[in-house]
This record gives structure tokens, sequence and C-alpha cells, in this order.
């Protein structure tokens, strides 16, 4: 218990002192990950690019290229063979069928493939997404994400006064683009799941940045006379134990469904466990650390005297 005993007591941590460092590394971050999605691309899963999806496993390990050399008499544009687990006894198959023209031709595909491999495999998972439905499901996958994130900006914006607001948004934009950058990186399938698991991430972003804004607005009204470079330093102390006590319970949920959570809930699980990480570095290092660009003691009244200087005269 010693080991995590330093996250249970008060911290006296100097976070805004690399902040030039850490401003550079997030500018980083976010231009790879655009960088990456435009010229690496994405690894779209049935669910967006339509196919055959068939998990199978055998008794014994599989010989992937003697099932690829089967499957060469089957009518498929484009064939990936996977192995998964460590023993080498199970296989992903994914493959489109005759330039991926309809339903029907996925499901004959299928069942020549069930007949080509026979009944000396357990076939776990089968799916079919026609060419119609994974556009569709792909247009309608693009605009719940941007919904659900214009919502969350929409409230923020309200709820905050316009320096909080921006500093919120910025984490968001932050987390959200450098998780997708990773996505395409390590090359993880894009589906429907994976886009859950990115609005999830920006709910835990800006859950995160809120509590961390709720405190800093707090000691504004608490400590008049303390400097804001040591107020905003103050309220990241402050509840630093709860932001990690409760990172590392969602990391250890988080870990267990990507170790054996199995190759369906593989992009889920990563997309949480890294949007745990990069969420709370931003809820410090971008949003909260941010603000400190503003003089926060400034009043409303303040501010329209400096657009006014002569007031209501």
């Amino acid at each position: 218990m010693k080991i995590f005993s330093w996250v249970t007591k008060d911290t006296n941590i100097d976070f805004l002192k690399p902040r030039r460092l850490t401003y550079a590394l997030s500018v980083l971050m976010v231009i790879a990950s655009f960088a990456l999605m435009a010229f690496h691309g994405f690894n779209y899963g049935i669910d967006f690019s339509g196919g055959v999806l068939m998990e199978i496993k055998s008794a014994q390990k599989i010989n992937v290229e003697q099932i690829r050399r089967d499957l060469e008499s089957v009518k498929l544009d484009e064939l990936t063979l996977q192995s998964v687990g460590e023993e080498g006894n199970e296989l992903l198959i994914r493959a489109q069928t005759d330039n991926n023209k309809d339903e029907e031709s996925e499901r004959l595909a299928v069942s020549e493939i069930k007949k080509i491999l026979g009944d000396g495999y357990e076939y776990r998972r089968v799916e079919t997404v026609g060419p119609q439905v994974g556009s569709e499901l792909k247009r309608a996958g693009v605009l719940a994400s941007l919904i659900a994130i214009l919502a969350i900006c929409a409230y923020i914006w309200f709820r905050f006064e316009w320096q909080f607001a921006l500093g919120a948004l910025l984490g968001l934009f932050h987390d959200v683009i450098i998780t997708v950058g990773c996505l395409s990186l390590f090359n993880f399938d894009i589906s429907l799941t994976t886009v859950a698991a990115v609005l999830t991430l920006a709910g835990y972003s800006i859950n995160d940045t809120v509590v961390n804004y709720d405190r800093i607005r707090e000691n504004l009204r608490k400590y008049k006379k303390m400097s804001q470079y040591d107020l905003i330093n103050k309220s990241i102390n402050d509840i630093f134990s709860r932001t990690i006590l409760t990172g590392l319970t969602t990391l250890c949920a988080a870990g267990a469904l990507f170790i054996f959570g199995g190759d369906a809930l593989r992009s889920f699980s990563f997309v949480i466990f890294f949007g745990v990480v990069i969420g709370t570095y931003s809820s410090i290092y971008v949003s909260s650390v941010f603000l400190n660009v503003f003089d926060l003691r400034k009043t409303a009244e303040e501010r329209a005297k400096d657009v006014n200087p002569f007031g209501n005269v």
C-alpha cells in the first residue's frame, strides 16, 4: 500500500512549471495524429466497409497458409486472415466478395467458406454486411459523433465562463484527435463499437475537466489574494488524488477488457484504456494549465470597462 500512499495525501506539485514543454508535446501529438489520418488512413471494420467476417476455432493449431490456398476457389476480392490468441487455434476471416455487390453474395460466400473448411471448426462468429448498409452506418456513426461532441461543447460553453469553455473544448479536441490518430497508427478496426468508445472517452474527458474547473472557481472565490499561478496549482493538487485513483480504477477495468475481451472488444477497450490516460493528462496540462493564459480574477464589469473605458456615461 505504501506504493500508492502518495496519491492518498495532499500533494504540492508544480504542474504549471513544465507547461511550455507540455504545450509543445500536445501540439506535436495532434499534428502527428492528423498526418496519420491523412496518409495512413483507417482500418474500417465490417460495420463500415461491408463484407464477411468469420471467427473460427479448431482443436489444433490452424495452418493459415493452407486455409488461404483452400479459399482461393471462392470469388473473394479481398481476403484477410488473422490468427487470434496465443495458441494459434483461432482464426479471423475477413473478406469482400465479387466487388462487394450485395448481401446475397455475402451469404453465398459464407456458405462456400463453410463448405470448404468442413465440420472440423467451431464457427464462433459469422457476420455479413452489405456495402449499402456499411456506407449508411459510416455516415450515421460520423453524424452521431459530431452531434454528441457539439452537444458537449454547447453545455460547456453555457456552463462556464468563456475562458473555461475554451480550455475544455481544447482538451476535448486534443483527446479525440489523438485517440483517433492512435487507432490509425495501430491499425485497429473502426466500427460502431469503436465510435461508442470514442464518445465514452469524450464524456470521461469532459467530466474530469469539469471537476478541475469547479475546484478552480471555488478557490478563486476563497483565496482572493493568492496569485493565479499558485491558485491553479493548488486547485489541481487538491483533487489530484481523486483524479489518479479514479483513473487507475478505470484503467484496471479497461485493461482486463483489452487482455481478456477478445478481438471483438479489442478496439473498444483500447480506446477506453488510452482515452483515460490521455484524458487525465489533458484535464491537467491542456484544459487547466491553459487557464493561466487569462486573468481569471477579472469580473464581467471589469471586462466591460476594457471595451468601454468611459462606462455608462
